[in-house]
């Protein structure tokens, strides 16, 4: 262990899971200290076969351990753009970015595996929080012989800036798709996904066809620095809270200074599924006044029926509140599985009618304001 001088900080926080050490690191020569001193840190040096990575020594500490409340760091043109890239590499003419990290994110009693992956794109395909990439696997599309696989498109779960704080890298949040026979239960090597077992598979220093940025429906409105976002997610749907909540909490942007309220309702199946725990109890704990945190256990936790504990269970114990916050302007957002939908929609609509008003009146309205945004897959 030691201590770096003041001018040389540099952090890295717990992206969750079960992992002793967390590396969602950055350059130390883009941050400035704001009030107080940092703890201990360690250094470490990315692994990569890209030149520009070999050598990149960054130094990491834990959230936990860090008495700082935010990281300033320099203000990309990207703050003063009026409107966010789109589409600045197509499918036919992917940019070749590098696989700079790839973390589980999950511990062992999770079903299934979810991972963070930092892709280096050299501040070529820059983004805005809420924003999709395109990811081209490698390999022939098995439906057209001698083209290449379809986009999948993946919420970047970073802001603009990265996980190095540079704006030369973006993340990704990504489930593997794995599937079973009904029949014999056992896993089907065969029909496994193959964007999201190419991603958790990559290595430091591969390569990685990517397209966008796109989507405009998930963007952060900041016009209203003060205003209350209502940010509801079913796993790695939570990628784009991710984003949001660093720039609110974590980030020290000149031209962006939060005084709102986010609050964030995230549905994963029990403890060791929770994704990013670290850091958003740490926004909990750092500011309670702007920032709420309801997690939905399903396999942990029962709702006021007795059964299983969803999303729309959370939501349905703050109704009252989440409308007096709408009817007052409030945005809210929902990202993950179109499965989640419904259920949410219906107990929205249950709740609306025992209080005496129309659902669809309500949803209108909201849709009308742009303060319902949806991004399901």
């Amino acid at each position: 262990m030691a201590h770096l001088a003041l001018s040389q900080l540099a952090l890295s926080v717990p992206v969750g899971g079960d992992l002793s050490l967390r590396r969602s690191a950055f350059k130390a020569s883009n941050l400035n200290s704001q009030d107080k001193l940092w703890a201990p840190v360690i250094t470490l040096n990315l692994k990569a076969n890209h030149s520009r990575l070999r050598n990149r020594h960054v130094t990491c500490m834990s959230v936990q351990q860090a008495s700082v409340s935010k990281v300033a760091v320099s203000p990309l043109g990207l703050e003063d753009a009026a409107e966010p890239p789109l589409n600045l590499h197509k499918p036919k003419e992917p940019y070749t970015a590098t696989i700079v990290s790839v973390e589980r994110l999950v511990g062992p009693k999770a079903p299934g595996e979810t991972c963070h992956i930092v892709i280096d794109h050299g501040g070529n395909v820059p983004y805005w929080e809420g924003q999709s990439y395109g990811v081209i696997p490698p390999g022939e599309n098995p439906k057209k012989p001698g083209a290449p696989h379809n986009v999948r498109l993946y919420s970047i779960a970073s802001t603009r800036y990265g996980d190095f704080f540079d704006g030369k890298t973006a993340s990704l949040c990504v489930r593997r798709a794995v599937y079973y026979d009904p029949e014999t239960g056992k896993e089907d090597p065969s029909k496994n996904g193959i964007c999201s077992n190419f991603l958790c598979n990559s290595k430091p220093g591969d390569k990685i066809q990517i397209t966008g940025p796109s989507g405009k429906i998930m963007l952060l409105p900041e016009k209203d620095p003060n205003a209350t976002h209502i940010m509801i997610a079913t796993g790695t749907g939570v990628a784009p809270y991710r984003g949001y909540l660093r720039r609110m909490f974590m980030e020290s942007v000149p031209t962006y200074k939060f005084g709102g309220l986010a609050w964030l309702f995230l549905g994963v199946a029990n403890t060791d599924s929770l994704l990013y725990d670290d850091e958003f109890t740490k926004y909990a704990k750092d500011y309670p006044e702007n920032f709420r945190y309801d997690r939905a256990l399903s396999r942990e936790q029962k709702n006021k029926k007795g059964g299983k504990m969803y999303v729309q269970d959370k939501i349905e114990e703050y109704s009252d509140e989440i409308f007096k916050l709408l009817d007052n302007g409030a945005h809210i957002y929902f990202c993950g599985l179109k499965g989640m939908m419904p259920g949410i929609q219906d107990t929205l609509k249950r709740v609306a009618e025992e209080s005496g008003f129309s659902w669809e009146e309500k949803l209108s309205q909201l849709k009308k304001n742009k303060q319902w945004h949806v991004e399901v897959y």
